[in-house]
């Protein structure tokens, strides 16, 4: 199932920006759901179903980042490919680092390109969401912390990392991680094509078949340090292909069974 956030359009005309949650029918129709998105964490369908509003077109509808987090966990290299491809061992545990909350960004929306730097790259990931509070979790239970899965794109200005020696300042731009549309609670993790295109051309094209740390071993590792939080995101990696966005380019990365997370590349004036 596929669930959402949105607005409807026609309310924000009236400034009404109430926050909805909904899933997205077999016809392409939304279905409006009382309450917060989490509340339909594991969630049988016959509850679901009692809590039903309405139904809105997605062309009446803006959709928002599937949740709130209070932080976004990322992995660095954890494709096999993407390291053969810079020509690195593979990690003996999950390489993290975190983007704050202010990062969030949502589908069909701007990424600002800042005038301080020179070179933003994108980087199309699977993303997993956290349904409950998660901590000291073996792998085996890592199941039952997730929610569901969703699409993030790790933008990174990479001359601020190169520059700065480690990856804080140049992931943690305002809107750097646009995440979306959807959170689809029915997905193999680890057997999903994953495409990023920049202005219609294909820059990454892998599988998650390829990831070294599943993300059942992700939560795991992470839930030893830190306790996850329900809506917090965690970004399981990049397969091969990273490179430059220039400003006004724009980036889409599709997950087969997930759909499509769009942004546009604005220069900041």
């Amino acid at each position: 199932m596929k669930f959402l956030r949105f607005i409807n359009k026609a309310d924000s005309l009236n400034n009404d920006l109430k926050t909805k949650a909904g899933f997205l029918d077999d016809e392409g129709k939304v279905i409006e759901l009382k309450g917060d998105i989490l509340d339909y964490f594991n969630k049988d369908i016959k509850s679901i179903l009692d809590n039903m509003v309405s139904s809105h077109s997605l062309d009446d509808i803006e959709i928002l980042s599937p949740t709130e987090p209070s932080k976004i966990v990322c992995i660095g290299l954890n494709y096999k490919d993407h390291a053969k491809e810079l020509n690195l061992d593979l990690p003996e545990s999950p390489v993290i680092f975190i983007k704050p909350s202010t990062t969030v960004n949502k589908t069909d929306n701007i990424i600002i390109y800042p005038n301080v730097s020179k070179q933003i790259d994108y980087e199309g990931e699977l993303a997993v969401v956290i349904g409950k509070t998660t901590k000291q979790v073996s792998v085996e239970e890592a199941d039952d912390c997730i929610f569901g899965y969703t699409i993030i794109n790790d933008v990174t200005a990479r001359d601020f990392t190169l520059g700065d020696g480690q990856w804080t300042r140049g992931k943690s731009c305002d809107g750097f991680a646009p995440i979306g549309p959807y959170i689809e609670t029915s997905l193999d993790p680890l057997n999903q094509n994953i495409i990023t295109k920049v202005n219609g051309e294909t820059r990454q094209n892998s599988s998650t078949s390829q990831m070294i740390f599943s993300p059942q071993e992700i939560i795991s590792y992470v839930s030893e340090t830190m306790t996850l939080n329900p809506g917090d995101v965690i970004a399981t990696g990049t397969p091969p292909g990273v490179g430059e966005m220039k400003a006004d380019s724009i980036v889409e990365v599709t997950i087969e069974d997930i759909g499509t997370l769009k942004s546009y590349l604005i220069k900041e004036e």
